[in-house]
């Protein structure tokens, strides 16, 4: 087997009135950054991965357990490029538990699919009862910029949302290259991407409403899944969808975890 072999166990505790990152376990290339503290008690860490980029035949495994009460916010320094296969498939896989009364914010820059690579990605959120959970996930298919569609390769996306191991969401999407421009495809956008919140109400839900319609020429809609909020955005600009999180994020935040929005120093570099 070719290619990269890595692995990051990341374990969140609270200790004397913050959270600390008390566990980590990494190997090959993954690797984070030293914690931040801008707000006094919540862990702000950043997620890194040396090579720049994922290649076929990567296996990257990111394993995150944030423990009982922690405040945990993870981001990444830039997009995540997987670029194309000469033939293997790269694997990523992400495994993310909350425990009770926890919360964690996950934020990574986008996923930037280069033609002709061969991808699955794998993503799976486990919440107990109380714990509180805030984060995205945006995938970019080819490089708009540059004018390169996503005219070859192949994509097995699969996002799953759990509570109590009890599944709210399960999405599972394969995205061929020869499809991208269908109806009932993407539509010939080349961004698609998910915002999530919870615990959400109606309330939550009339308030995101209210202020995606301020937002033209772009495909994105809000709905109450239980007591998970959802939004979806379809376009051709992943700025412009990262403005758009953002902004929810900025709102909902003081409601969802009864604090003022904090953004990670990162992105404003």
């Amino acid at each position: 087997m070719s290619g990269w072999e890595a692995q990051l166990d990341l374990k969140f505790a609270v200790q004397v009135n913050k959270t600390v990152l008390s566990a980590r376990q990494q190997r090959g290339p993954l690797a984070v950054q030293r914690a931040f503290y801008p707000e006094g008690d919540v862990c702000h860490l950043y997620i890194l991965h040396p090579p720049g980029g994922v290649v076929g035949g990567d296996r990257l495994y990111i394993n995150v357990d944030v423990g009982q009460q922690a405040n945990t916010l993870l981001t990444t320094p830039g997009a995540t490029k997987y670029y194309k296969s000469q033939g293997d498939t790269a694997h990523q896989q992400q495994r993310l538990t909350v425990d009770e009364g926890a919360a964690l914010e996950w934020f990574p820059q986008e996923n930037i699919y280069f033609p002709g690579a061969k991808v699955h990605l794998s993503t799976h959120i486990d919440l107990t009862p109380t714990a509180q959970f805030i984060g995205w996930e945006m995938h970019c298919f080819g490089l708009p910029a540059n004018q390169q569609k996503f005219t070859e390769g192949r994509l097995q996306l699969d996002f799953m949302l759990s509570r109590n191991e009890r599944p709210l969401l399960i999405e599972k999407m394969n995205v061929e290259a020869n499809k991208l421009e269908s109806p009932t495809g993407l539509r010939n956008n080349s961004v698609m991407a998910i915002f999530l919140a919870t615990p959400a109400n109606n309330s939550m839900l009339e308030m995101v409403r209210t202020l995606l319609t301020d937002d033209n020429n772009v495909l994105i809609a809000a709905t109450l899944v239980e007591d998970c909020l959802l939004v979806r955005y379809l376009g051709d600009s992943t700025e412009q969808c990262r403005k758009i999180f953002t902004r929810l994020w900025g709102e909902l935040r003081p409601l969802v975890l009864k604090r003022k929005a904090c953004s990670p120093r990162i992105w404003a570099t």
